[in-house]
């Protein structure tokens, strides 16, 4: 795993930085050489530090999607991750309820570089269909989340911008604003809360390519497994133009359990059932 301290030592090697801020147990400096893009840099790799080694894991999800009516649906999921050395994480989600979805799976590779690759399964159809780069700010199976949220957040796929702390929920956090580099994202850029504790998503707000505050989604409900990385039990994403959310209820997290390669392969998506 890496080693936290270094990343942010790594990231910002001056006084009153983040990283000597941290080291004395406090915030960012607001002030100080540190240019706010370094500041806000540092803290991506912080959280993304704290948040390696876990290998893989398993899931358990109830998707919730409301309109704007509040009428509600549910679909049941799986999910299945797998870090990858010098890349970013393997994916599949796999839809078991109800009847007209269950065996539906998503494959997602992230990439630190360039575009990630995912493949949806349609069992009605027996096929695989790839995502398009260009289609990757569409929603998935109906639900606030686009395709390109589903992928690891991996830190090489944004620019950085220090914005300073703010309490949120009773949190002390640290406010980053993100630019995905990406020229095919849905978003302009994003607004990241992160807790300057533990370094875990509190809140994040998508804004669109015209630059108009598009979701906000925020993470309850947080326990940590084995003694080190943090998982929420409960995710809300709210589309403040359509009125739609979508709700992620969090089961049954075991980190570390032997997943490997072929479990993230193509033949795996038409094994999901």
């Amino acid at each position: 795993m890496k080693s936290y301290m270094l990343v942010l030592a790594a990231a910002v090697a001056m006084p009153n930085t983040v990283a000597a801020q941290e080291s004395n147990g406090g915030a960012p400096a607001s002030g100080g050489a540190a240019s706010a893009e370094a500041r806000g840099l540092a803290v991506a790799q912080a959280a993304d530090a704290r948040d390696t080694g876990f290998e893989d894991q398993t899931a358990t999800l109830m998707m919730i999607l409301r309109n704007r009516h509040g009428e509600e649906s549910k679909r049941a999921m799986r999910l299945r991750t797998l870090e990858v050395e010098a890349d970013g994480d393997k994916s599949v989600v796999i839809f078991d309820d109800p009847d007209d979805v269950a065996g539906t799976a998503l494959l997602t590779f992230t990439h630190k570089v360039g575009s990630d690759d995912q493949w949806l399964y349609l069992p009605a159809l027996r096929r695989v269909k790839r995502i398009a780069s260009n289609n990757k700010a569409g929603p998935f199976m109906g639900s606030e989340f686009a395709y390109e949220d589903l992928a690891s957040q991996e830190v090489e796929k944004y620019t950085y911008r220090y914005d300073g702390e703010e309490a949120v929920d009773g949190h002390d956090t640290y406010r980053v604003e993100r630019v995905p580099t990406d020229k095919n994202s849905g978003y302009s850029r994003q607004l990241v809360w992160w807790d300057a504790n533990e370094y875990r998503v509190i809140k994040v707000e998508y804004y669109d390519r015209k630059g108009d505050l598009l979701k906000t989604l925020t993470m309850h409900e947080y326990e940590e497994y084995l003694d080190e990385y943090w998982r929420p039990g409960r995710m809300e994403m709210v589309n403040h133009q359509t009125g739609k959310s979508t709700t992620l209820e969090w089961r049954d997290y075991e980190l570390g359990v032997g997943l490997d390669e072929r479990d993230f392969d193509q033949n795996a998506l038409r094994r999901a059932r």
